[in-house]
């Protein structure tokens, strides 16, 4: 009998449609679940790509579609609708269970809250694990790179004792150790300091910034604030949407859902060096959030002079004093040296 190719290595992705540094890309993914109740939707027609290297987190209310979402990233889960390209792959045009989670095994790496250790094997077996199951590394080979992550982790000591025998923030630095087995370039965190206390979980966030360091790229969901501090992006979800980075950053004090409003209305505008965005005593009719660039509030004195009251770089904001008292600008307000995106 003959089988079908669907080996993932085997179905590349044009550099044409992923930018080079990207490793994670989503387009239009929507997921629908169907019970007894009927049809709901999860995903409503997420895009969102994140680059190689970044350190990210995914913040959200439960049931807004975070785990639904690292499901779609790790091939765990179909999309309903929609792409998701992995490492300039996409896993799951043409690609079998089996195959992709072959593809899974080397290519990333996934810690979960609960750890997931099997309980019959020592933290140093439950390492090689991913090794043997990708037949990845020569068979000496194996232990060696394990007790080498155990090492890293602060576990050597522990190599030979069953999950039971340590403690639960041990567990879960065991499991980021098998996590890391066939040297991913992407890990996937599904809240991995859930059960833990402070000082376990500062350990695990330094451990990923050392990663981060090494090129790795981490994707996080959580729900500390304390976290999302630490690390270089944080993505909101809402409701099976994706709010907007620029519009959570520049208001972080509004809830999701006015967060996710103003997405919505959000137009994006781009002004060139020096362009006027804003000329004194006209109407107001927008707020503006700066995604990137600098913008210049000038106020042109007699005799053509000006002063330059204030810049404002990405992720602030102007036009809300306007808005709020009557309507018309106080000062000038142009472009710096770069074009601005708003």
């Amino acid at each position: 009998m003959k089988t079908r190719r669907s080996q993932l290595k085997s179905a590349p992705v044009h550099v044409a449609d992923v930018t080079p540094e990207s490793i994670i890309e989503l387009r239009r993914v929507v997921k629908r679940f169907s019970n007894a109740a009927g049809e709901f939707t999860v995903l409503k027609g997420v895009d969102l790509t994140i680059n190689r290297g970044e350190f990210v987190s995914i913040v959200g209310k439960s049931g807004s579609g975070k785990s639904t979402l690292l499901n779609m990233i790790t091939g765990i889960d179909h999309p309903s609708d929609g792409q998701v390209i992995v490492n300039h792959n996409d896993i799951y045009s043409g690609v079998s269970e089996s195959a992709r989670s072959k593809w899974r095994g080397k290519n990333l790496g996934i810690v979960f809250q609960f750890f997931q250790l099997l309980p019959m094997l020592t933290l140093l077996e439950n390492v090689m694990l991913p090794m043997d199951y990708v037949d990845m590394y020569d068979f000496e080979e194996r232990p060696v790179r394990a007790m080498e992550l155990l090492t890293l982790v602060g576990l050597e000591k522990f190599a030979n004792k069953l999950p039971v025998l340590v403690s639960t923030g041990q567990q879960q630095l065991a499991a980021i150790a098998r996590a890391m087995a066939c040297d991913p370039p992407l890990l996937i965190a599904d809240e991995p300091t859930g059960n833990l206390d402070t000082r376990s979980s500062d350990t695990i966030i330094g451990l990923f910034q050392h990663f981060v360091a090494q090129g790795k790229t981490i994707v996080m969901v959580t729900h500390d604030p304390s976290l999302t501090s630490r690390t270089d992006r944080n993505i909101i979800l809402s409701d099976g949407e994706l709010i907007d980075e620029t519009v959570s950053r520049s208001l972080p004090q509004l809830r999701h859902r006015h967060m996710l409003e103003f997405t919505k209305i959000a137009e994006r505008r781009i002004f060139q060096p020096h362009e006027t965005i804003l000329s004194r005593d006209t109407h107001v009719d927008y707020f503006f959030m700066i995604r990137s660039g600098e913008v210049e509030a000038v106020l042109q004195k007699p005799r053509r002079k000006e002063i330059i009251l204030s810049r404002l770089g990405k992720d602030e904001f102007f036009g809300d004093i306007e808005l709020m008292r009557g309507g018309k600008a106080i000062a000038n307000v142009r472009a710096g040296h770069q074009p601005v995106e708003t």
